[in-house]
């Protein structure tokens, strides 16, 4: 077994004047790892340092923390540690393993091992009985294991194996089990970067690009958590007006604020349920370490709309948001439920921006897709169209 040295990656992004470094995610660690130890297996040697380039379109360069073919050799394993930069979890320090043998068969499986979780739970990103590997990991994984066979002129197949050691007992500190992902971490990332959460810098940075644009003249914004509101605003003509869109992370409120200081004159909310759904409870800063009562809002508004027990059990134990409206459905309670819902957050947005602002809320499922408008947020597009 070969140790090598610390990582070479660097990037960094600025929230407001802070310098913050940028760290990669477990399933960067694992598309690295696995990258060399295709080439440890194919090859005999892994070398000092593997790189791939991100969805995000950044290049990581990392160290191989360990490589060793195993004493059949017929498999090879190398590992990466995680780096989250300067926004620390529980998986920052972590080796992120990968284990590759030849199969007969052509294709690339993949597969969780030690301090990987399983799926137990409907309405994740992978089915029941799955190792908790993200469909962005898994494509990274198996488009670096197919370069490096492909470079190296090997056209069988191969079988990967992603393990964390101590991961089940790092999970235990997570929302994995509530989640319905037992026994160990989940591979996860989109982008395949950790960008740094600073939530003064964050909301600081937010409140100043309200500033700009209304210094600028403009009096009309969409606010929207992050990417799936971006995406869901891109596939979908809300208004036929050029509207300008700020992203506001987990600080609701903070953007709320911020844009009635600037004096916009119309602000909607654009975003996932997942996040939204918190605002019928008046949560304005969405992070789960703040609050996560999804469940018990979708439970206490199903309830009031004629949901029985047995249906209000299944919500609170669901695992995701799509999966409670999975549920709702069934139940012929969808609609009325998101229209009770709305209604709460309608009073809450409202109430936040006070007199003088309209503003209300869109909400949206990645299964479901648009579930419903506010009456605010009719009001305000009924202005813009």
């Amino acid at each position: 077994m070969s140790t090598a040295g610390e990582s070479a990656f660097v990037h960094y992004v600025y929230n407001g004047q802070t310098k913050l470094r940028c760290g990669y995610t477990t399933g960067t660690c694992a598309a690295l790892a696995a990258a060399g130890a295709a080439r440890l297996l194919l090859t005999g040697c892994a070398g000092a340092a593997v790189t791939l380039t991100t969805p995000k379109g950044v290049a990581v360069t990392a160290s191989l923390a360990e490589a060793a073919v195993l004493e059949d050799g017929t498999a090879a394993c190398c590992a990466v540690a995680k780096d989250a930069g300067d926004d620390s979890d529980v998986t920052d320090g972590m080796l992120v393993c990968a284990t590759v043998r030849r199969r007969a068969e052509g294709g690339i499986s993949i597969d969780g091992g030690e301090g990987v979780g399983r799926v137990t739970k409907p309405g994740l990103d992978q089915p029941i009985g799955a190792a908790a590997i993200n469909r962005v990991p898994r494509a990274m994984i198996e488009e670096q294991v197919r370069a490096v066979c492909a470079a190296l002129g090997y056209s069988g197949g191969m079988d990967v194996v992603i393990s964390i050691p101590g991961g089940a007992e790092a999970a235990a500190r997570t929302f994995n089990p509530k989640l319905g992902i037992e026994g160990g971490l989940s591979i996860l990332g989109t982008s395949g970067i950790v960008e740094p959460m600073s939530e003064s810098a964050i909301a600081d940075t937010i409140a100043l690009e309200l500033r700009q644009l209304s210094a600028a003249g403009t009096r009309d914004v969409i606010l929207t958590p992050g990417n799936y509101g971006l995406d869901f605003l891109r596939s979908h003509a809300l208004t036929q007006r050029d509207i300008s869109v700020v992203k506001c992370a987990n600080f609701i409120g903070a953007a709320l604020d911020g844009a009635v200081v600037a004096g916009f004159a119309r602000v909607l909310l654009v975003g996932h349920i997942g996040k939204l759904v918190k605002l019928a409870g008046g949560v304005m800063n969405t992070h789960s370490r703040y609050a996560d009562c999804r469940m018990e809002l979708l439970c206490a508004h199903a309830a009031v709309c004629g949901g029985d027990a047995v249906l209000c059990r299944a919500l609170l134990e669901a695992a995701t948001t799509d999966a409670a409206l999975a549920l709702l459905q069934s139940a012929g309670l969808q609609k009325a439920v998101i229209r009770s819902l709305l209604r709460a957050i309608d009073g809450h947005v409202r109430r936040r921006v006070g007199v003088g602002v309209a503003a209300g809320a869109v909400l949206f499922s990645n299964q479901f897709g648009p579930l419903g408008q506010s009456e605010g947020a009719r009001e305000v597009l009924a202005a813009w169209q």
